[in-house]
């Protein structure tokens, strides 16, 4: 049986009994069926991991026992902050959750030229919300034990103006230098910049240039906004990171 990883948002400690939360507790109870007396992994995001043993399991309730801790550490060297263009449907599920995987440690979503996507009021705290839980699930898959920083979307001028690495990048499929010409030393921190459906403006691009960001392709073929950033992701891992 395949390793159950749960994540919460509260403290834990050996030998102690933890009750999850709604969420998690419908998901092992009704969709994986687990029963009491299985074993899951718990998490919270301050690292390492926690194995535990179901002791309540139901539809209303779901507490576990804890037994031990491991120390473990999945995280990369090279912290990445992806800014990306709010899109349309579930293009941005599908961003924050495969960034997640890939490594990312912070994700802000942004308004630009072509952001055809408004959020305000109680619809910005609902995608908010849907967004974390993407997150938190995609890092249950991976394994990692700490969840990338959501930030509030932002408008594009201010996130360049704030935003800080060693390595600041933005795709531009007209560009000809790739990210691979950056040169082979080692970075601890690097900022990517994606456009939304319809890319950036030329404007936009020239004032991520102003800002300290280096105007990157990826290669010959336009990409989409949510599969761009996946792959640039994993050009930096192979680059600077822990990809082999």
């Amino acid at each position: 049986m395949r390793e159950i990883r749960v994540y919460t948002d509260q403290p834990l400690a050996t030998g102690e009994e933890v009750m999850l939360d709604a969420i998690s507790a419908r998901h092992l109870a009704t969709v994986l069926r687990l029963k009491p007396g299985e074993p899951v992994t718990l998490f919270n995001g301050s690292g390492g991991e926690y194995l535990a043993t179901l002791k309540q399991c139901n539809n209303k309730q779901v507490t576990a026992d804890i037994s031990s801790f491991t120390n473990v550490d999945r995280e990369s060297p090279l912290k990445i902050h992806l800014g990306i263009g709010l899109s349309r449907g579930d293009r941005m599920d599908w961003v924050i959750q495969k960034a997640t995987e890939a490594g990312a440690t912070e994700i802000t979503p942004l308004y630009t030229e072509r952001t055809e996507v408004k959020l305000k009021g109680d619809r910005s705290e609902k995608k908010m919300r849907h967004w974390s839980q993407v997150g938190i699930s995609a890092c249950e898959q991976c394994y990692r034990t700490q969840l990338p920083i959501l930030h509030q979307p932002s408008l594009l001028s201010e996130w360049l103006s704030t935003t800080e690495a060693e390595k600041k990048l933005v795709l531009h499929h007209r560009s000809q230098q790739t990210i691979r010409e950056l040169g082979a030393q080692q970075i601890s921190s690097a900022a990517m910049l994606i456009g939304p459906e319809g890319g950036l403006s030329s404007q936009e691009i020239l004032l991520a240039e102003k800002s300290g960001f280096t105007a990157l392709t990826l290669g010959p073929r336009v990409l989409r906004t949510e599969t761009a950033p996946i792959v640039a992701i994993s050009i930096l891992q192979s680059l600077w990171g822990d990809y082999q």
